[in-house]
């Protein structure tokens, strides 16, 4: 089996695959973690990319995945529940926006609130800024 590219390190134990894992553990450890892994299973990843992508292929979810990626919704062929699945996507959308206006205005709120209690607190300190300690009588 011969592939056009050529792997300049290959995943076994050589000198240069054990010196980058001990970088790679020095700089940051996932760096030398995946360098380990590299070095005992890199033969493995073409093989095991190769059966995810079939699996998913073969997958009875794909197509639900793939769809709701697109943001399109494929019609059914049944008129009624297309316009009833129009019509509760179109609620839905609304009862988002009304929402986020809500969660919107509550932080603006608690914005107001904490403005307010910043200014109650540097009007006391203030206020207490120039009274120091009070004088003892002799």
């Amino acid at each position: 089996m011969t592939t056009s590219a050529s792997c300049m390190i290959k995943p076994a134990w050589t000198p240069m695959t054990i010196g980058l894992m001990v970088l790679g553990f020095v700089v940051f450890w996932p760096l030398g973690l995946a360098m380990l892994a590299y070095i005992l299973w890199g033969d493995r990843f073409q093989d095991m990319a190769r059966d995810a992508k079939s699996q998913w292929r073969s997958s009875p979810f794909k197509g639900a995945v793939d769809q709701m990626a697109s943001g399109a919704y494929a019609r059914t062929g049944n008129a009624a529940f297309d316009e009833y699945r129009d019509k509760e996507i179109k609620r839905l959308e609304e009862e988002r926006a009304r929402l986020e206006a809500m969660r919107n205005e509550f932080d603006d709120f608690l914005k107001d609130l904490r403005r307010a209690r910043d200014q109650e607190e540097f009007d006391r300190f203030m206020n207490n800024r120039g009274r120091g300690p009070a004088p003892e009588d002799s």
